[in-house]
């Protein structure tokens, strides 16, 4: 049962700390499997941070729950990844515009990375903290604030995406269990914000 607490099993501190990190990497291979809908990535963040923070909590849980959480972050996930997408489409845009050599395109091209970045960032948040029943466009009102409110944690998302990119650089398959750490980042740092 998902709200049932799990039995503490007298492990050694180390021994739960790497359960957790290996449950980090399960769940990177999870959302990568459920973000091969290409627009369902930030359904598949949410079930994963929630699965997470289950983990974290003692609670039980396993891959039934993460589907259901898939299936209900998805109801109003799947516009949010389309968004997103769109927001990528418009980057590469101002990237080609700048490299075409029209003035003041290396700075429009510049400012779509960043901003890019940006909402990257604001999106990782947000599946960070959602739960069933909360509407997307709220959650990511609310996460745009943080990212900009609390750059701290927002620098330290984007240092976990620069650690998914650098282990696709050097071996792509390690950029799969990698995406749950960068989902536990994410849920790290909302816990901190929200105890600040």
């Amino acid at each position: 049962m998902a709200g049932t607490r799990v039995k503490a099993r007298g492990e050694s501190v180390f021994a739960e700390r790497f359960a957790v990190f290996a449950e980090c990497l399960l769940t990177g291979v999870w959302i990568a499997v459920a973000s091969l809908g290409v627009v369902t990535y930030p359904a598949a963040f949410a079930a994963g941070a929630r699965h997470l923070r289950r983990r974290t909590a003692h609670e039980g849980g396993g891959w039934r729950e993460f589907v259901a959480d898939f299936r209900t972050a998805l109801r109003g996930g799947w516009l949010a990844g389309l968004a997103g997408w769109a927001a990528v489409a418009a980057v590469w845009v101002d990237v080609q515009a700048a490299r075409a050599g029209i003035p003041g395109g290396p700075l429009v091209g510049a400012l779509g990375v960043l901003a890019l970045i940006g909402l990257v960032v604001a999106g990782l948040r947000a599946a960070a903290v959602w739960e069933p029943g909360t509407r997307w466009r709220t959650l990511l009102a609310h996460a745009g604030r943080r990212t900009v409110l609390d750059p701290a944690g927002s620098f330290l998302i984007v240092g976990g995406l620069a650690v998914v990119a650098v282990s696709a650089w050097f071996a792509a398959p390690l950029a799969l269990p990698v995406l749950g750490a960068v989902a536990a980042a994410a849920v790290a740092v909302e816990e901190r914000y929200r105890h600040r």
